[in-house]
């Protein structure tokens, strides 16, 4: 798919006396699913707030937390939306040279548990750089595989892609943070499945990682991280140990049967048997207290903004555009399907988020600017005939 040159008063068939008309563009739809998920996610810091026996609005209560980041991501949705996206492909070294900076930052400076360096304190406010980075590199690399497409059948342009990846991929890891290098791997996966490389490739560089694990066993992954993926692959013998939080994630969600229990009244979250329910197991928190309707409502919310994402892809007439909404649409169905998986018992424990409605305002705030972007993209690059 070819990109229109830009002429005076026009940037790839769009003139400036049509930038009215562009906004009607704008896609409602996704803004109305994520504006739903969000509030979701309000309700589940509100009832958190609730059965930690905190005063909701009280300073630092993870419900005030949310609104204010809440507020926050709206500001970041709005501004990314206003501003043209395609001002991205330009700055796209520098945006990687940032993140890379952000990253080692955080590294040097930042604050975590258990040795670990992954947050970084910015005055009242603490920020997971790696968060960003997520985003970040989708911009990356979306730039870096439209500007190469109908090439990506050769190896060398794949390898360019993966190599582009490495070096924020290892610093993440080296926090250690294996949940978000997971994401960051699915992201570059399906930018490349989308953008049409060649599957042989693909498959060859598949089996490469498979190869890996091993030594990626040995000589990467931390005790802990072994440990939880050895109590997923093996049955639990004893739930006080590493299997505690899944087994209790796996109760909280059973009990919650077909309507649930309503909320503020799940007896998990009262008694603090479900760790980090605020974050990691935040799904078994509203599966409880909503029921599988609940849930069910919201996999089908998410299932329509993922699908908002890949439609604003398809109209795009910038292969930037259509890049950047295959990373994004990746992201979130990782995360969904890995958070849920963990909290059910199919997926090992990785610390990954689910979107808008894990308590972060990392997350959310990152999840603001890609959608931003998609519409931005929208009314600057929508087909006039869709």
């Amino acid at each position: 798919m070819r990109v229109m040159r830009a002429e005076p008063g026009r940037f790839n068939g769009v003139t400036r006396s049509s930038v009215g008309t562009a906004w009607r563009a704008y896609d409602l739809q996704l803004a109305v699913y994520a504006a739903l998920l969000a509030t979701v996610g309000l309700v589940m810091a509100y009832t958190n707030s609730i059965e930690a026996g905190n005063a909701v609005l009280a300073s630092g209560t993870v419900f005030t937390r949310a609104l204010l980041w809440s507020a926050i991501a709206i500001v970041a949705f709005l501004l990314l939306t206003a501003f043209d996206y395609r001002w991205l492909k330009s700055l796209s070294w520098p945006i990687y040279l940032v993140n890379l900076g952000l990253l080692g930052m955080t590294l040097a400076i930042g604050d975590g548990v258990g040795g670990s360096a992954r947050w970084v304190s910015i005055g009242p406010f603490t920020f997971q750089f790696s968060e960003l980075a997520k985003i970040l590199m989708t911009i990356v690399l979306a730039a870096y595989l439209g500007n190469r497409e109908g090439r990506l059948d050769r190896l060398p342009s794949i390898l360019g892609a993966v190599l582009l990846m490495a070096p924020p991929w290892a610093l993440v890891m080296l926090q250690p943070d294996l949940g978000t290098s997971l994401v960051l791997a699915a992201i570059a996966a399906g930018m490349l499945f989308m953008s049409g490389a060649s599957l042989r490739w693909l498959a060859a560089m598949a089996l490469g990682v498979v190869a890996a694990v091993p030594i990626a066993w040995t000589y990467v992954l931390k005790d802990y991280q072994k440990e939880r993926i050895a109590s997923f692959l093996s049955p639990c013998t004893d739930i006080r140990d590493s299997c505690w939080q899944v087994y209790q994630s796996q109760t909280a969600v059973g009990s919650g049967g077909f309507t649930g229990v309503g909320l503020t009244n799940g007896a998990h979250l009262r008694g603090g048997f479900l760790p980090v329910q605020e974050s990691d197991f935040v799904f078994a928190v509203l599966a409880q207290e909503l029921g599988f309707l609940g849930a069910l409502l919201v996999f089908l919310i998410f299932a329509a903004l993922i699908w908002r994402i890949l439609v604003a892809g398809w109209r795009s007439r910038d292969p930037f555009g259509q890049m950047f909404t295959a990373g994004l649409a990746s992201l979130l169905l990782f995360q969904v399907f890995v958070n849920v998986g963990m909290n059910i018992g199919i997926m090992p424990v990785a610390g990954i988020p689910l979107p808008f409605i894990s308590h972060g305002g990392a997350s959310l705030t990152s999840i603001a600017i890609g959608l931003g972007v998609v519409q931005s993209i929208n009314i600057r690059q929508a087909k006039a005939d869709w």
